[in-house]
């Protein structure tokens, strides 16, 4: 019997998933990646002075370098990246299932990307999520950035530590996570209610932020499904955040302790 389209599709991508590899430039996320124990790393390069700077990290990981002459040092990146003569090939990290992330802090935090692609914007949000405490951040298996070598460097070592998630749905993300006991707060430019308003007598909540793309923002069917859509406030009349920036100010705002 031939099998339904959609199962041989979902046969190839999980094939396509395991033999994926992703390649980190630079000499910061390199020696973040060769230094985390849960990264599956395949090859590094690297040039004669990029392999001195990273000395102490290779031998942590144990790996052998490639060393290569500097006038003839072309990995395989988009022209324009600022490799600093290290590439490593490595595997995407496997963070587990969003109830191993979203379960454990008392009051966990939460942000969630809904079609969020830009790969700079999503490492910046990373490293806020990292700094201010998230347990996670999590976006969509398509229409959001994947890891790559740009988010990797834009991140700055925080895509080895904090957790990044991408599901199927959204929306069906949502409603666990609502399940569990999390507020969920849309962010919305045109909504009345100010996150701090929102998380009012309910900071020792759980709470997940979601946040759009610039521009679209929100779609309709992520509207629909948060709890209440929140506002960041702002002190003029006009102007708009970026998403990242917008991510990190959301954090602060919802914290625990106000």
């Amino acid at each position: 019997m031939k099998k339904p389209k959609w199962v041989v599709q979902k046969e190839q991508d999980k094939k396509t998933e395991a033999n994926m590899t992703v390649w980190l430039f630079g000499l910061h996320a390199v020696r973040d990646a060769l230094m985390n124990p849960n990264r599956e790393k395949l090859t590094l390069r690297v040039t004669p002075n990029a392999q001195i700077k990273l000395e102490e990290a290779i031998a942590f990981a144990g790996i052998t370098p490639l060393v290569e002459d500097p006038r003839k040092f072309r990995p395989p990146l988009d022209q324009g990246s600022v490799h600093q003569g290290a590439v490593l090939e490595v595997k995407p990290l496997n963070w587990g299932r969003l109830e191993d992330v979203a379960i454990g802090d008392a009051a966990p935090r939460l942000l969630l990307l809904d079609r969020v692609t830009d790969p700079h914007n999503v490492g910046a949000i990373l490293r806020s999520a990292e700094v201010l405490g998230a347990s996670a951040v999590i976006g969509t298996r398509h229409h959001s950035a994947p890891e790559t070598g740009a988010l990797a460097k834009t991140a700055s070592g925080a895509l080895e530590r904090q957790p990044y998630l991408r599901v199927r749905n959204l929306a069906d993300a949502i409603r666990e996570l609502q399940n569990m006991g999390y507020l969920v707060l849309g962010l919305d430019g045109e909504a009345t209610v100010s996150i701090e308003t929102a998380v009012e007598g309910k900071r020792d909540r759980p709470v997940a932020l979601v946040l759009g793309a610039e521009g679209p923002g929100l779609r309709e069917k992520t509207k629909e499904t948060v709890d209440i859509l929140v506002r960041i406030d702002a002190s003029g009349g006009f102007g708009s955040l970026n998403v990242s920036n917008a991510a990190a100010i959301a954090l602060y705002a919802s914290r625990e302790h106000a």
